[in-house]
């Protein structure tokens, strides 16, 4: 008992010892060196991934941080923890430790330029080493993509459910018709099909035309919103999560019954226009826009509808107008992501937007974190992540999803990270070391 009594202050004194040490060797390392560090490791993985892979007993470089073989074969289990040790942790940390006072001074120069230039360098640097990375295997480019559209599907329901307070369901409805249209007028124009017939653009013209189409189909989801808005707001109360409940399954009812569309069977042949660089722009402006929006005038006025209705009437705050705009600027976005799922998969299907859909949009804002637009963005990777990671497990992997969910609902019943902004400068600002003395 005094043995096991007398371990805690020594480990205690051990992370301690260990945050120090970290603090002494990494705390003026700013963003750009992790992204370098970052972009060093994918490139490496390249190079000597699968030699290393083999030579430490895995068939190849595992497509997933070792998860999906570790799982699959858990004697494979050490070997997966060394290699994430020896690709990734090492070399990031070298790096950056390396190019962290360089990186400080080119970064301060940054910043002294121009804040946007210094932005766009940093989402840059942030591309260029998720392609590398996920130039290793298709796999990894699907995963990507589809961690994007979560990003910003997770994002426009926390615009209402977080920062507006109210609770909507009607997200998986705003994509199917974001999908649909967007699908529809992409076969249309670029593609021969039985069902629409000859195709009335040329075919080069589609990576033009793509991003008016998903603008479109951003709008369509909106004016679909209306549907959901106009009776919801004129009341006070729960009526939003019913109507909007059913509006999901009247669009999946609807799109299910309509032949023009496929029916049941769903429409295929949409042309491959989602690429890895598109998909990455339309969510950095995502991110942009909607950081932007809650960050606003207006977007504290949500706060303020969110907080205490009937106090915000009093202060002339026009409850109702801003109820209405959000919740349309919510569905812009939750259209705009359909669309591009439609053109990821290159297949859209009724059955994709109904309650399994929305239970993982949910369970990505509240895993998260409300009313925070960098939780929504660690809940809808970290979800993706996940699910992914245990897909070797089948069914049991819905077993142990929510049963995490549920614990973190009841230790963290906000989400991970809630409340939390998103600061651009913050985050590319160049660092000082920070000493004892500090």
């Amino acid at each position: 008992m005094t043995a096991v009594s007398d371990s805690y202050p020594r480990q205690k004194k051990w992370f301690s010892s260990l945050a120090e040490q970290w603090n002494k060797w990494f705390s003026d390392v700013p963003m750009m060196a992790w992204l370098i560090g970052g972009l060093f490791s994918a490139i490496l993985e390249h190079f000597i991934g699968n030699p290393f892979a083999q030579l430490i007993g895995m068939p190849k470089a595992p497509v997933l941080f070792g998860f999906l073989i570790a799982l699959k074969t858990p004697i494979l289990i050490p070997p997966a923890i060394l290699y994430n040790i020896v690709i990734y942790a090492i070399p990031v940390l070298a790096v950056a430790r390396a190019l962290g006072n360089l990186s400080n001074r080119v970064a301060q120069w940054m910043m002294d330029k121009s804040i946007v230039f210094s932005t766009i360098v940093h989402i840059i640097l942030l591309y260029l080493t998720l392609q590398v990375w996920a130039d290793l295997s298709d796999y990894r480019v699907l995963v990507l993509k589809l961690t994007l559209i979560a990003i910003m599907v997770t994002l426009s329901l926390n615009v209402v459910n977080g920062y507006m307070g109210e609770f909507s369901c009607s997200h998986p409805g705003f994509m199917a018709l974001g999908a649909y249209a967007a699908s529809v007028l992409s076969i249309i124009l670029f593609v021969n099909n039985d069902l629409f017939g000859s195709l009335h653009l040329p075919a080069f013209l589609a990576p033009f035309v793509f991003p008016f189409i998903l603008i479109l189909s951003g709008l369509i989801s909106a004016v679909g919103a209306l549907l959901v808005a106009v009776p919801s707001f004129r009341t006070r109360g729960d009526y939003l999560a019913i109507i909007s409940l059913a509006f999901t399954f009247i669009i999946k009812s609807l799109f299910e019954n309509l032949e023009v569309f496929g029916g049941p069977r769903g429409l295929s042949g949409q042309p491959d226009l989602s690429t890895l660089p598109v998909v990455f722009i339309w969510a950095m402006i995502c991110i942009w826009m909607i950081n932007n929006y809650v960050t606003s005038t207006f977007g504290k006025t949500m706060n303020a509808v969110r907080d205490g209705e009937m106090a915000a009437d009093a202060m002339t705050i026009n409850t109702r107008r801003t109820k209405m705009v959000t919740f349309l600027f919510a569905a812009f976005w939750a259209g705009v992501a359909g669309g591009l799922l439609a053109h990821v998969l290159r297949y859209v299907n009724p059955s994709s937007f109904g309650i399994q859909k929305l239970a993982e949009v949910l369970a990505m804002v509240y895993f998260g974190g409300l009313n925070s637009v960098v939780g929504s963005i660690v809940g809808a990777v970290g979800m993706n992540l996940l699910s992914e990671a245990l897909r070797p497990l089948e069914i049991y992997k819905w077993i142990i999803i929510p049963i995490m969910i549920i614990l973190i609902m009841i230790y963290r019943p906000t989400g991970l990270i809630a409340f939390r902004d998103f600061d651009i400068k913050k985050l590319i600002r160049p660092k000082q070391k920070k000493g004892p003395e500090a």
